[in-house]
Protein backbone atom coordinates (compact mmCIF):
# COMPACT_ATOMS: atom_id res chain seq x y z
CA UNK A 1 0.00 0.00 0.00
CA UNK A 2 1.50 3.52 -1.01
CA UNK A 3 1.85 6.30 1.33
CA UNK A 4 -0.15 9.00 1.63
CA UNK A 5 0.89 12.61 -0.59
CA UNK A 6 2.72 14.50 2.18
CA UNK A 7 2.24 17.97 0.22
CA UNK A 8 2.25 21.37 1.95
CA UNK A 9 2.11 24.84 1.99
CA UNK A 10 5.25 27.19 3.38
CA UNK A 11 4.42 30.89 3.81
CA UNK A 12 8.09 32.91 3.85
CA UNK A 13 8.22 35.78 4.62
CA UNK A 14 10.80 37.89 3.03
CA UNK A 15 13.07 41.09 3.41
CA UNK A 16 10.72 44.03 3.86
CA UNK A 17 14.00 46.31 2.04
CA UNK A 18 17.20 44.82 3.25
CA UNK A 19 17.95 41.47 1.57
CA UNK A 20 20.14 40.53 4.64
CA UNK A 21 17.13 39.97 6.50
CA UNK A 22 16.03 36.33 6.13
CA UNK A 23 16.36 33.72 8.13
CA UNK A 24 18.34 30.48 7.45
CA UNK A 25 14.92 28.35 8.00
CA UNK A 26 13.32 30.48 5.33
CA UNK A 27 16.27 29.80 2.93
CA UNK A 28 16.54 26.66 3.20
CA UNK A 29 12.49 26.28 2.31
CA UNK A 30 12.73 28.54 -1.21
CA UNK A 31 15.89 25.92 -1.81
CA UNK A 32 13.91 22.48 -1.09
CA UNK A 33 10.03 23.84 -2.25
CA UNK A 34 8.84 22.29 -5.60
CA UNK A 35 8.04 25.24 -6.53
CA UNK A 36 8.22 28.80 -5.24
CA UNK A 37 4.25 30.96 -5.33
CA UNK A 38 5.17 34.47 -6.01
CA UNK A 39 2.78 37.54 -5.53
CA UNK A 40 4.80 38.96 -8.70
CA UNK A 41 7.47 37.03 -10.42
CA UNK A 42 9.43 39.62 -11.76
CA UNK A 43 9.64 40.98 -7.99
CA UNK A 44 10.86 38.11 -6.44
CA UNK A 45 13.32 37.13 -9.87
CA UNK A 46 15.98 39.04 -7.80
CA UNK A 47 15.59 38.18 -4.28
CA UNK A 48 15.69 34.61 -5.52
CA UNK A 49 18.80 35.43 -7.90
CA UNK A 50 20.54 37.16 -5.01
CA UNK A 51 19.89 33.54 -2.63
CA UNK A 52 21.20 31.37 -5.63
CA UNK A 53 17.96 30.34 -6.40
CA UNK A 54 17.63 30.04 -9.84
CA UNK A 55 16.03 26.58 -11.25
CA UNK A 56 12.95 26.82 -8.74
CA UNK A 57 9.61 26.94 -11.49
CA UNK A 58 7.93 30.16 -9.99
CA UNK A 59 4.16 30.98 -10.08
CA UNK A 60 2.24 33.65 -10.19
CA UNK A 61 -0.07 34.40 -7.10
CA UNK A 62 -1.18 37.51 -6.48
CA UNK A 63 -5.26 38.75 -5.93
CA UNK A 64 -6.18 39.62 -9.39
CA UNK A 65 -5.54 35.67 -9.91
CA UNK A 66 -5.87 34.04 -6.16
CA UNK A 67 -9.22 32.39 -7.20
CA UNK A 68 -8.33 31.30 -10.01
CA UNK A 69 -5.12 29.38 -8.97
CA UNK A 70 -5.78 28.05 -5.59
CA UNK A 71 -7.77 24.80 -6.87
CA UNK A 72 -4.10 23.61 -9.16
CA UNK A 73 -2.04 24.55 -6.44
CA UNK A 74 -4.24 22.89 -4.11
CA UNK A 75 -4.27 20.19 -6.15
CA UNK A 76 -0.85 19.93 -6.61
CA UNK A 77 -0.03 19.85 -2.38
CA UNK A 78 -2.74 17.57 -2.05
CA UNK A 79 -0.27 15.33 -4.65
CA UNK A 80 2.91 15.68 -2.83
CA UNK A 81 4.48 18.72 -4.25
CA UNK A 82 5.88 21.61 -0.85
CA UNK A 83 5.13 25.20 -2.34
CA UNK A 84 6.45 27.99 -1.10
CA UNK A 85 4.82 30.80 -0.70
CA UNK A 86 5.87 34.67 -0.72
CA UNK A 87 4.83 38.16 -1.38
CA UNK A 88 6.67 41.11 -2.61
CA UNK A 89 7.61 41.79 0.63
CA UNK A 90 7.22 40.72 4.41
CA UNK A 91 4.78 38.52 5.36
CA UNK A 92 2.06 37.02 3.06
CA UNK A 93 -1.22 37.82 4.40
CA UNK A 94 -0.34 41.47 5.70
CA UNK A 95 -1.77 43.46 3.32
CA UNK A 96 -0.77 41.09 0.53
CA UNK A 97 -1.90 37.81 -0.94
CA UNK A 98 -1.94 34.62 1.47
CA UNK A 99 -5.47 35.02 3.35
CA UNK A 100 -7.35 32.79 0.70
CA UNK A 101 -4.70 30.55 0.32
CA UNK A 102 -5.16 29.73 4.02
CA UNK A 103 -8.57 29.29 4.04
CA UNK A 104 -8.58 27.03 1.14
CA UNK A 105 -5.93 24.68 3.08
CA UNK A 106 -8.00 24.52 6.25
CA UNK A 107 -11.40 23.81 3.94
CA UNK A 108 -9.35 20.95 2.13
CA UNK A 109 -7.50 19.84 5.10
CA UNK A 110 -4.31 20.63 3.08
CA UNK A 111 -1.20 20.97 5.81
CA UNK A 112 0.50 24.52 6.09
CA UNK A 113 3.40 25.86 7.67
CA UNK A 114 3.79 30.06 8.46
CA UNK A 115 7.36 30.96 9.36
CA UNK A 116 8.51 33.91 11.07
CA UNK A 117 9.94 36.80 9.70
CA UNK A 118 10.24 40.56 8.36
CA UNK A 119 7.53 42.85 9.38
CA UNK A 120 7.17 46.14 8.17
CA UNK A 121 4.39 46.48 11.03
CA UNK A 122 6.31 45.37 13.93
CA UNK A 123 9.54 46.97 12.89
CA UNK A 124 7.53 50.67 13.00
CA UNK A 125 6.11 49.98 16.02
CA UNK A 126 9.13 49.17 18.09
CA UNK A 127 10.92 52.29 16.22
CA UNK A 128 8.38 54.78 16.80
CA UNK A 129 8.67 54.97 20.29
CA UNK A 130 5.13 54.69 20.65
CA UNK A 131 3.13 52.52 23.34
CA UNK A 132 3.38 48.87 22.07
CA UNK A 133 1.33 47.26 24.86
CA UNK A 134 -1.70 47.12 22.46
CA UNK A 135 -1.87 47.99 18.96
CA UNK A 136 -4.19 47.70 16.04
CA UNK A 137 -3.53 47.40 12.35
CA UNK A 138 -5.56 48.56 9.83
CA UNK A 139 -3.38 48.58 6.48
CA UNK A 140 -3.84 50.95 3.85
CA UNK A 141 -6.23 53.92 4.68
CA UNK A 142 -8.92 54.86 2.21
CA UNK A 143 -8.34 57.13 -0.93
CA UNK A 144 -11.77 59.15 0.29
CA UNK A 145 -11.07 62.02 2.75
CA UNK A 146 -13.77 61.26 5.40
CA UNK A 147 -13.09 57.26 6.08
CA UNK A 148 -9.31 58.25 6.27
CA UNK A 149 -10.08 60.74 9.13
CA UNK A 150 -13.27 58.32 10.66
CA UNK A 151 -10.17 55.79 10.80
CA UNK A 152 -7.34 57.83 12.56
CA UNK A 153 -10.05 59.48 14.74
CA UNK A 154 -11.00 56.42 15.86
CA UNK A 155 -7.15 55.16 16.68
CA UNK A 156 -6.75 58.44 18.40
CA UNK A 157 -9.44 56.73 21.27
CA UNK A 158 -8.02 52.98 20.70
CA UNK A 159 -5.99 52.05 23.40
CA UNK A 160 -2.12 51.85 22.72
CA UNK A 161 -1.18 52.56 19.07
CA UNK A 162 -2.96 52.37 15.73
CA UNK A 163 -0.82 51.56 12.12
CA UNK A 164 -1.44 52.47 8.82
CA UNK A 165 0.18 51.98 5.31
CA UNK A 166 0.47 54.85 3.24
CA UNK A 167 1.36 55.70 -0.24
CA UNK A 168 3.92 58.34 -0.20
CA UNK A 169 1.76 60.65 -3.00
CA UNK A 170 -0.78 60.64 -0.26
CA UNK A 171 0.90 61.08 3.07
CA UNK A 172 0.65 65.07 2.92
CA UNK A 173 -3.29 64.38 1.99
CA UNK A 174 -3.55 62.46 5.01
CA UNK A 175 -1.28 65.01 7.68
CA UNK A 176 -3.62 67.64 6.07
CA UNK A 177 -6.67 65.73 7.16
CA UNK A 178 -5.56 64.99 10.48
CA UNK A 179 -4.08 68.26 11.49
CA UNK A 180 -7.28 70.10 10.49
CA UNK A 181 -9.05 68.43 13.17
CA UNK A 182 -6.63 67.30 15.64
CA UNK A 183 -3.36 69.59 15.93
CA UNK A 184 -1.66 68.02 18.21
CA UNK A 185 -2.59 64.31 17.35
CA UNK A 186 1.20 62.45 17.88
CA UNK A 187 2.30 60.88 14.35
CA UNK A 188 4.96 58.97 13.67
CA UNK A 189 5.87 58.67 9.81
CA UNK A 190 8.44 55.80 9.24
CA UNK A 191 10.65 55.81 5.85
CA UNK A 192 12.14 53.13 3.62
CA UNK A 193 12.19 50.41 6.91
CA UNK A 194 15.85 48.66 7.15
CA UNK A 195 17.59 50.39 3.72
CA UNK A 196 19.96 52.58 3.19
CA UNK A 197 17.66 55.79 4.00
CA UNK A 198 15.28 54.54 6.75
CA UNK A 199 13.75 57.68 8.84
CA UNK A 200 11.73 58.33 11.58
CA UNK A 201 9.93 61.32 11.41
CA UNK A 202 7.99 61.92 15.42
CA UNK A 203 6.24 64.67 15.86
CA UNK A 204 2.24 66.11 16.27
CA UNK A 205 0.40 66.11 13.05
CA UNK A 206 0.81 69.85 12.73
CA UNK A 207 4.58 69.36 12.48
CA UNK A 208 4.66 66.59 9.94
CA UNK A 209 2.46 68.41 7.91
CA UNK A 210 5.02 71.05 8.05
CA UNK A 211 7.71 69.22 7.73
CA UNK A 212 6.56 67.36 4.67
CA UNK A 213 5.34 70.00 2.86
CA UNK A 214 9.11 71.16 2.57
CA UNK A 215 10.43 67.67 2.18
CA UNK A 216 8.54 66.08 -0.64
CA UNK A 217 8.27 62.14 0.85
CA UNK A 218 9.53 59.09 -0.62
CA UNK A 219 9.40 55.42 -0.46
CA UNK A 220 7.71 53.15 1.67
CA UNK A 221 6.14 54.54 4.45
CA UNK A 222 3.78 53.09 7.62
CA UNK A 223 1.86 55.98 9.25
CA UNK A 224 1.50 55.47 13.16
CA UNK A 225 -0.60 57.50 15.62
CA UNK A 226 -1.42 57.15 19.58
CA UNK A 227 -3.65 59.31 21.50
CA UNK A 228 -1.86 57.60 25.13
Amino acid sequence: MSEPATGRFILVPTPIGNRDDITLRAIEVLKSADRIACEDTRHSGPLLSHLGITDKPLVSLHEHNEQRRLPELITAASNGETIAVISDAGMPGVSDPGYRLVQACLENEVPFEVLPGPSAVLTALIGSGFPCHAFHFHGFLSVKKGKRLTAMEAGLEAEGTTIFFESPHRIISTLEVLAGAHPDARCCVARELTKKFETYHRGTASELLEYFNTHKPKGEIVFLITGS
